[in-house]
């Protein structure tokens, strides 16, 4: 007798703001692996505003569109393997989907090691991490002494990039974040030199320049919009900007406005302004992950995460997520 299973459907796309109702659970039969796959239960899914990105249209993975189960990534355990080099018990991250079980080909899971706790391969060890270490220290290459500014600071990457940067020897570390709870959390408990609120009547560019008076020489950008084209004008001569996300556009109600004043800036000032994705930088992952277990390990930097628990409440995490409520990695408990 076939054993049933729930899992998430995109029913439809949102217009306008993401909301719960644009899911359903349903019901279906738990899979069985063929030649070449694995089963697996779905631990734990991670959530990030690029889900949202993923349904205005194709960016580096093709868009999603409504009627099938939601797309998504997770760490899951092998219950039964019919693939070469997988056996049961081993921890795997994987395109799962929201769902509670899964048979997918062995060739698309990655082995995970086990970790205390396992929420840690989604979060410091997992992509978040590695995004923040390899965004700040490659592609803005940030080194000793410079200032630096990250917007969402509190979220998932920005959580980890400013302890990167405070480890790294920056000489000051600046956040920008949304309301003053999460700006005194950010210099209490994360190091953070100072905390910016972009909810506050006062104009990011005038709380960028009253916190750095000399100019930015790193700018980690989670956000785009208004948030960068502020920052654009307090960077120093020969600035460098990562480009992580557009967090601030991917549940718009209308569409975001250009640059404005862009092109002249990034001339006169000599910046450079770069876009990456963590996978660019496959080749240096174990390094990087080394150096972020010996601060974890040490105790020199921690690891916020904010965890739910069950697979119904998967849509309004994710909303909740692109409204700002979570602190660091945001993750849904599953199995």
């Amino acid at each position: 007798m076939p054993e049933p299973m729930h899992q998430i459907v995109l029913v439809k796309l949102p217009e306008g703001r993401l909301t719960p109702d644009c899911f359903r659970l349903e019901t279906a039969t738990r899979p069985a692996p063929g030649d070449g796959e694995v089963l697996l239960r779905v631990l734990y899914i991670t959530l990030d505003a690029s889900n949202r990105a993923w349904m205005q249209g194709p960016t580096y993975r093709a868009a999603l569109t409504a009627g099938g189960v939601m797309y998504g990534r997770a760490l899951a355990e092998v219950v039964e393997s019919r693939a070469e080099g997988l056996s049961p018990g081993d921890l795997v991250f994987a395109e799962t989907g929201w769902r509670e079980w899964a048979a997918m080909p062995g060739r698309q899971v990655q082995k995970r090691p086990r970790t205390d706790p396992l929420t840690h391969q989604l979060s410091v060890y997992g992509i978040s991490g590695l995004t923040a270490y390899h965004g700040l220290l490659d592609v803005a290459r940030m080194e000793a002494g410079d200032t630096v500014v990250i917007s969402a600071a509190a979220g998932a990457v920005g959580t980890i990039a400013g302890q990167v940067a405070k480890l790294r020897g920056a000489g000051r570390v600046v956040g920008i974040a949304g309301g003053p709870e999460k700006c005194a959390w950010l210099t209490s408990e994360l190091g953070y030199d100072a905390a910016l609120d972009y909810k506050s009547p006062v104009p990011i560019r005038d709380q960028v320049r009253e916190a750095c008076p000399g100019g930015v020489d790193v700018y980690f950008d989670n956000v785009g919009g208004p948030i960068l084209e502020a920052m654009l004008a307090e960077m120093k001569l020969h600035g460098r900007i990562a480009c992580c996300g557009s967090v601030s556009t991917y549940d718009a109600q209308t569409p975001a406005p250009g640059l404005r004043g862009a092109p002249g800036l990034l001339v006169t000032k000599r910046l450079t302004m770069a876009g990456f994705i963590v996978t660019d930088f496959a080749a240096r992952r174990e390094s990087a992950l080394a150096e972020l277990r010996g601060w974890v390990d040490s105790g020199a930097m921690k690891v916020p995460e904010h965890i739910t628990e069950g697979l119904e409440g998967l849509p309004a995490a994710l909303v909740g997520l692109l409204a700002g409520e979570n602190r660091g990695k945001r993750i849904v408990k599953v199995g």
